[in-house]
This record gives structure tokens, C-alpha cells and sequence, in this order.
């Protein structure tokens, strides 16, 4: 049985950060830490957070690392603990955004943080006893403010995702003016993890048309603006619609995944100096190149409605329109060229196969499968 659910609370227009402190009192948080990483303090952004808390006692952790991890999560939590905090603000990407969510978990559940993981059967273990959580991306990627879930390395090196109704922030403030000073290739890839989104969740065969609907949209909303945003940083338009298609991906993500976020995932444990959208992007011409002998993409003419959301002529024309756009953004023409080689495909498929997104793909794949992907993704 479907079940659709939006609870967040989302505020999206240039300067919603001003709403920060009304959103804190809104949602009782009277103490927060604050979840972000160097590089957002480094531009100014943490500075612009804390300016928007005038009176309001403030701790930070500014040292979420890239891909998120365990240890991580655990120095915050520290924090978090001796500064007497009640609730998180995630201001970053989707590492600050998911390493909040891990923080939540955490500070208020005992044991390892991998006995909380969905593939665990960890799901029912996340209770409502989490803090609050506002989430204030500074990139338009992954979509985690408005999302049940979080990535996380954990301590035996497996990226594992974490599900839970009780993760979903309170409310996600979708600011596209933090966004505009963002380098050209982060706009790209983090742009194309968007698309990867809409595109995947839109694959996926659970019944879910208004999922199906919202996905759609952000595609047609991202590959019409990425280019420009990437182009031009200071496009206030292509600001605003790649940030709302990061949103609208993830507020399809309850219908699932699929093969192209099972193999990211799982080499993005195995080597996580990786980018994730970087990933997304290298997999998805495959990945959808598998998927049109699904029944599900045949019987609801999945691939050719992709296409008209993405001005493409034919379904059969998506996997070279993205590797041109691919190419045109400046990303990197394949898994060569991130310095991936042949023999990790062997854990890559191993890790794939276990992953929560593996299951709700539209045509189950095998190992072979997998590693079929993974050559043609090189």
C-alpha cells in the first residue's frame, strides 16, 4: 500500500533566511547547534546564519567532512551534549544536512549508529524523540530538507542510509541568495544530483502520482536552468528553479530509488573522496539504458515522458543527451576519469546489491547486471 506524506514546512524566496529565528521559536528550539562544514564558514555563510539569530544562544560544528561519517557525528553529538542544546539547524549541503539528521539520531538513541540503518532494520528504532531539525541548504543538490533520510559512513566503512519520518526537518528555509557565490562545478555536479533525482524516483515503480508529478516538474525545471546557473552564478532565475528542482526530487524520494543511487552509494563508501552527484551523473545514461526493458517504464511510457519534460524528441535519445550535458557542464567524461579502476567493481557490486535503493529499482539487477553498468559508466 502507497503512502504519500508531506510534512515540512518549506519557505523558499530569496532571504528566507531572515525566517531562521521565527522558524527556531516555531518549532521550540531554543538552544541550537548548528551543523555546517569549513568550507560554508570559510565564504561567510555560518556568519550570516548566526547574524540571523540575534539573542540567541548558539553552539557550532563546523567540521562535517565531505561525505559524512560516523566519527563525525559523534564529535557533534559532543557538542551538542555539553553545550545543552535542543534542537539543530543543518546549514550546508547534503553532508551538513545528513550529518544533522545522524546527530538526531545519536544524541538521543543508544547503540552504534548502524543498528538505526534501514538495511539493518534499523527504521522503527529512530523515535520521536529526535531534536528538532531546520535545514538551510547552501547548495541545490540532494534535496535532504525535505527528505526521511540520510547518508552516513559508519564505522566498519559501509555508506548506509537512514529512514525515518522522524528525520524529516521541521522546516527547510530554501534561500537561493546562499547559493549564488557556489563554483561553477559544484553548481554542476550538485545540479546534476538533482536531475539524477527527479529522473530515478520518477523511474521507480511504486504508485505514487503525486510523487510522480513533483518529480516530473524538477526535471523539467533543472535541465532547463543548469546550464545557466552553471554558467552564470549570479542567474537569480536559474538560482531559484535548480533549488526548487533539489527540493522536488527529494520530495519524491518516498517512492524509492534505484540502481544509479545503489552503485553512488556504494563507491562512494568504498572511495569517499568521490562527489555523489559527480556519481549520479556518470551512472544515469546506464542506469536508464537498463531500465527501458522494465515493464513499469514500457507500460507508463516512462523514458518518453522524460524526454518531453527534458525538449528531447524521443526516449531513446536521454542517455546521449546526458553525457552532453555531462560534457558541456565540464564534469568528467567517466569513472576513469575520477581515477576508478576495474578492480573495486567486485566490493562496488557487492555493496550495491545490499543497499536500501537496490530493491526499488524498475528491473531488478543482477551482479552481472551491475558490473555491465559499471564498464559502460567508464
Amino acid at each position: 500500500m502507497a503512502q504519500i506524506l508531506y510534512i515540512t514546512n518549506i519557505l523558499i524566496d530569496f532571504g528566507a533566511l531572515a525566517q531562521l529565528q521565527a522558524e527556531c521559536q516555531r518549532v521550540g528550539i531554543h538552544r541550537p547547534l548548528i551543523v555546517t562544514d569549513a568550507g560554508v564558514k570559510a565564504v561567510g555563510l555560518l556568519d550570516k546564519a548566526l547574524a540571523a539569530l540575534p539573542g540567541l544562544k548558539t553552539a557550532v560544528f563546523d567540521q562535517t567532512p565531505s561525505n559524512p561519517t560516523e566519527a563525525a557525528v559523534r564529535a557533534a553529538v559532543a557538542v551538542y551534549q555539553a553545550e545543552g542544546c535542543d534542537g539543530l539547524i543543518a546549514l550546508g549541503g547534503g553532508s551538513s544536512i545528513d550529518c544533522a539528521k545522524g546527530v538526531a539520531i545519536a544524541a538521543v538513541h543508544e547503540g552504534p549508529l548502524k543498528t538505526y540503518a534501514t538495511i539493518e532494520g534499523g527504521s522503527p528504532k529512530i523515535t520521536e524523540r529526535v531534536p528538532p531539525l531546520i535545514a538551510v541548504p547552501t547548495t541545490a543538490g540532494t534535496g535532504s530538507e525535505v527528505a526521511r533520510g540520510a547518508i552516513v559512513i559508519v564505522d566498519d566503512g559501509r555508506k548506509l542510509g537512514f529512514h525515518s519520518w522522524h528525520l524529516v526537518p521541521k522546516t527547510a528555509l530554501l534561500d537561493p541568495e546562499l547559493t549564488l557565490g557556489l563554483p561553477p562545478l559544484l553548481t554542476a555536479a550538485t545540479g546534476m544530483d538533482a536531475i539524477a533525482h527527479c529522473m530515478e524516483t520518477f523511474m521507480a515503480p511504486a504508485f505514487n502520482p503525486p510523487a510522480d508529478g513533483i518529480g516530473l516538474d524538477g526535471l523539467q525545471r533543472g535541465w532547463a536552468h543548469i546550464e545557466r546557473a552553471t554558467r552564470d552564478g549570479s542567474d537569480r532565475e536559474a538560482r531559484l528553479n535548480m533549488m526548487s528542482a533539489s527540493m522536488q526530487g527529494a520530495m519524491a524520494f518516498q517512492k524509492g530509488l534505484g540502481c544509479v543511487h545503489s552503485l553512488s552509494h556504494s563507491l562512494g563508501g568504498v572511495n569517499p573522496r568521490l562527489h555523489h552527484g559527480t556519481l549520479n551523473a556518470m551512472f544515469l545514461p546506464a542506469v536508464i539504458r537498463f531500465n527501458a526493458e522494465a515493464e513499469s517504464m514500457k507500460k507508463d511510457r516512462r523514458l518518453e515522458r522524460m524526454a518531453h519534460a527534458m525538449g528531447l524528441a524521443s526516449g531513446s535519445d536521454i542517455g546521449d543527451a546526458i553525457r552532453d550535458m555531462n560534457a558541456r557542464l565540464g564534469l568528467p567524461s567517466g569513472l576513469a576519469a575520477l581515477g576508478v579502476t576495474p578492480d573495486l567493481f567486485d566490493q562496488v557490486v557487492e555493496g550495491a546489491l545490499a543497499d536500501h535503493c537496490h530493491k526499488t529499482n524498475p528491473r531488478m539487477a543482477s551482479p552481472d547486471d551491475y558490473r555491465a553498468m559499471l564498464e559502460a559508466a567508464m
